[in-house]
């Protein structure tokens, strides 16, 4: 058995592209299906293409709602304090933010939860990080 891809449904494929480059993913192929009126998206972390996001985007869809009940995408950050001083000064929301130095939750455009995890030992705690508070839910 091999672990092919995740796929979530999307909304906004562009604004959500846009949300997993700013994780470090990259577009490495798409497909628009004329009949069936989706398009599929593949990201991948560069260096790491055989684990990939399958973005489907349903042309017709008016909205999801909660991120479908999709639990959450995990991904190991090389410094997960500034892969989320990178998010937020995006203006991307830190819902649960790295108080431990070691896990953090974000949220795409479409409230699919985003974990990420410190690679080796937690670092350090430190601010503004140690004392932030949740924001929402994760």
């Amino acid at each position: 058995m091999k672990y092919l891809h995740t796929m979530i449904r999307v909304s906004d494929p562009e604004e959500t592209i846009r949300f997993f480059e700013l994780l470090g993913l990259r577009e490495i192929r798409r497909m628009d299906n004329e009949k069936g009126r989706f398009t599929l998206i593949f990201l991948a972390a560069p260096g790491d293409e055989q684990a990939q996001v399958e973005l489907t985007h349903n042309w017709d869809e008016k909205g999801y709602d909660g991120g479908r009940n999709f639990g959450h995408l995990a991904y190991r950050v090389d410094n997960i304090y500034e892969a989320c001083q990178r998010l937020m000064d995006a203006g991307v929301t830190i819902n649960r933010p790295p108080r431990d130095g070691h896990m953090a939750f974000v949220r795409t455009p479409d409230a699919i939860s985003i974990e990420l995890l410190q690679a080796g030992d937690p670092l350090p705690p430190a601010e503004p990080w140690a004392t932030m508070e949740n924001v929402g839910t994760w």
